[in-house]
């Protein structure tokens, strides 16, 4: 097929690591300035985006002047922050405190680039595959950039010389062993069930789960692995709200202790716009990831699967823009239902939970591939160790949350024994001396003043 017709024409659904780098230069600018231009349009509907839900879970309105709907709102921000003059306090490292903004936003656009978002399409004549590039260990390169991430916040707090900004880098610094640990980990299950590190051939291993068969009749089983693989999916969904240092995990900002965290001195301009902009492409960037590992990537979901051409042609890029902006909505609703968590509660339930129950539940999954069990009963048993591995974790929160309320009942309950000892000696208590107490000068004058003095 040749010509302007081909452009929303449907080719091969399955596109595998040969047929990429074959592309002619111009079809891989396009989707260079594509996936640019998607992100950053996330970034505006994003910001307005979860401004309006708030409001709404708050009983408010939100955005609603600039524009239909408030829609410039995002837009005049935008321009303000670009506008404004640039101050940079004198005491900074002034090269480190310009690149770290940089080193926070470039990763995040750069993961992008092997999300696939579609099957093989013709584009302009030129068949082509939905994905700007792929590769065998595709999935490593998305731990990577995610860890390079970092460095720019660590950098920011560092080059700022100031306290709270250095604080907040050394809290991500921490925040990061933790969390990313189990990240990959959660990775590891997905890696074994599909057998390939590439993106594209993750997708492709969830096109189908295969049938169980009892009494003569065959059940189709779940393919995405957000089924199969539950506890690795709902330790990722933890692990990556962590990742873009989101509530109820921000403590690198921590605006409660540390006035804004690693990003305190940057006050305006541009460079406070990159660090916002890195943060919500993060979001972006961490649900395709959880699309394309567990949620079947581009594929429609059931009924809509039903439909013989809902995965070919252009339609599966809707189905995935469908559930990333279901996973931000996810971002939105944390944010807004659960506090911050104290900083030692985050180590804890890294090292002491997620962690080895992610190590359990590999174990089992390995065993289940090394065994080479029929779909049939592997599938189940997988589903029901995920259930339990899930409802370990559900517990502990459980367990922490009860045990946390008791902790802070009993410290009221000593507070309040002491105030009644304390007013009252005959109760029992030792006698407390008032707080106005006599205080002599050298001169001899008496003056009274506080007790605590």
């Amino acid at each position: 097929m040749t010509g302007m017709t081909g452009l929303l024409a449907a080719a091969p659904a399955d596109p595998g690591l040969a047929e990429f780098g074959k592309d002619v230069w111009w079809i891989t600018v396009i989707k260079a300035v594509f996936i640019f231009v998607l992100l950053l349009l996330g970034v505006l509907f994003g910001v307005w985006g979860e401004r309006k839900l708030i409001a709404r879970m708050q009983n408010r309105y939100g955005p609603n002047r600039a524009g239909k709907f408030g829609l410039l709102q995002s837009v005049a921000d935008g321009l303000k922050m670009g506008l404004k003059e640039d101050f940079v306090p004198n005491t900074v490292d002034k090269v480190l405190y310009t690149l770290a903004p940089i080193i926070m936003v470039v990763p995040a656009f750069l993961t992008y680039s092997v999300i696939p978002f579609g099957p093989q399409v013709w584009m302009f004549g030129e068949k082509t595959n939905l994905q700007l590039t792929d590769l065998p260990i595709a999935a490593l390169m998305v731990l990577a950039t995610a860890s390079i991430g970092v460095y720019g916040i660590v950098l920011a707090g560092w080059a700022s010389r100031s306290p709270y900004a250095l604080l907040g880098g050394l809290r991500s610094t921490a925040q990061v062993v933790s969390y990313e640990i189990a990240m990959a980990l959660s990775f590891v299950a997905v890696f074994l069930f599909a057998g390939s590190l590439s993106t594209s051939e993750i997708v492709a291993s969830q096109a189908s789960g295969g049938t169980w068969d009892i009494g003569g009749m065959s059940i189709p089983l779940p393919s995405w692995y957000a089924v199969l693989l539950l506890p690795s999916f709902v330790i990722y969904v933890i692990t990556m709200v962590g990742e873009t240092n989101r509530v109820p995990f921000d403590l690198p900002e921590g605006e409660g202790e540390l006035v804004g965290g690693f990003h305190t001195e940057y006050t305006s301009s541009l460079k406070f716009a990159l660090i916002m902009m890195a943060e919500y492409v993060n979001v972006f960037t961490v649900s395709g990831i959880a699309t394309t590992l567990f949620l079947g990537g581009w594929r429609a979901p059931w009924p809509i699967s039903m439909w013989d051409g809902a995965n070919t042609g252009w339609w599966p890029m809707l189905w995935f823009l469908l559930k990333v902006a279901l996973l931000f909505c996810f971002f939105v609703w944390v944010r807004a239902a659960l506090p911050r968590v104290r900083y030692d509660q985050l180590m804890a339930f890294g090292w002491k939970i997620l962690i080895p129950l992610n190590l359990a539940w590999i174990l089992l999954v390995a065993t289940m591939r090394a065994l080479r069990v029929e779909d049939g009963v592997r599938t189940p048993v997988l589903i029901i160790g995920g259930v339990v591995v899930v409802g370990c974790i559900a517990i502990y929160l459980r367990f922490e949350t009860v045990s946390e309320r008791r902790k802070a009942e009993r410290e009221a309950e000593v507070a309040e024994e002491f105030e009644r000892l304390r007013v009252n000696p005959e109760a029992g208590g030792f006698p407390v001396p008032p707080l106005d107490l006599p205080h002599y000068h050298g001169t001899g004058r008496k003056e009274v003043t506080s007790g605590l003095h």
